[in-house]
């Protein structure tokens, strides 16, 4: 993996910025750290007050696995755009029923295992459009993990789960993911390049798809398997980089 603080991957980023980018952003883990309880998830005033700058200058989106309205509630800045669900709801779109309804059986087959799911420590989120399953908090989480596994075993094959850090995802198969999100809001504003920062399992859909001339950036050392163009060690290290691109800015105009 090659570090975005590199010459070669600070320099990339500068160019991106340079040719006015849509600026994307994943939120948990990316903007905001990951905590036990996801309803406490805050962006820190540090990085919020440079992504107002930013979004003053460059089109700028969040594009998360948070429902559209949770999501929004927590962003302290006004970003153009904000897509939810891991890409199957934009903001302003009308609502594909479809996705929704194509997630009714998994909601049977929960409510079917509630009890042992509840009882092993998994915490489950209905999202409309997807839903997620945490076990941060359970007691054991391999316990947890099982309890997950046997109460999704009859789940039908339009349905589609993946994970991610301490959640399993439940999304319809053909539903928009994050790539797909993001190619579709570059079409929208017009830019002639992206930059997109994430850092799970439902964020490599966006590297795997990017462009040549996109950047794309994973935060944290976890996934060496990672499509992403360059990598972050830390979300501690994304103030540096946003500045880089406020410099960027700065420097064009």
């Amino acid at each position: 993996m090659d570090r975005l603080f590199s010459p070669d991957g600070e320099q990339a980023l500068v160019a991106a910025v340079r040719n006015r980018p849509l600026l994307a952003f994943d939120f948990d883990g990316t903007l905001a750290p990951i905590v036990a309880r996801p309803d406490d998830a805050r962006v820190p005033a540090p990085v919020a007050r440079r992504l107002q700058r930013l979004a003053a200058s460059l089109p700028l989106a969040v594009i998360t696995g948070r429902a559209v309205d949770d999501a929004r509630r927590r962003l302290p800045f006004e970003p153009w755009r904000v897509v939810g669900n891991h890409g199957a709801e934009i903001e302003g779109a009308a609502r594909a029923a479809w996705v929704h309804a194509a997630i009714e059986p998994a909601r049977q087959c929960l409510q079917a295992n509630a009890g042992r799911l509840r009882d092993s420590g998994v915490w489950v989120e209905d999202k409309g459009a997807s839903i997620a399953l945490h076990y941060r908090l359970a007691p054991d989480r391999e316990a947890a993990l099982a309890a997950i596994t046997l109460a999704l075993a009859g789940l039908p094959k339009h349905l589609e789960v993946f994970g991610g850090k301490m959640v399993t995802n439940i999304v319809a198969a053909g539903a928009p993911d994050k790539g797909q999100a993001l190619a579709a809001l570059v079409a929208e504003c017009g830019a002639s390049t992206a930059v997109f920062f994430g850092d799970d399992v439902n964020d490599e859909p966006v590297f795997d798809t990017a462009l040549p001339h996109w950047l794309t950036v994973r935060v944290g050392l976890d996934d060496p398997g990672t499509r992403a163009r360059y990598v972050l060690d830390s979300l501690a290290d994304l103030p540096r980089a946003l500045d880089l691109m406020l410099e960027a800015i700065k420097a064009t105009r």
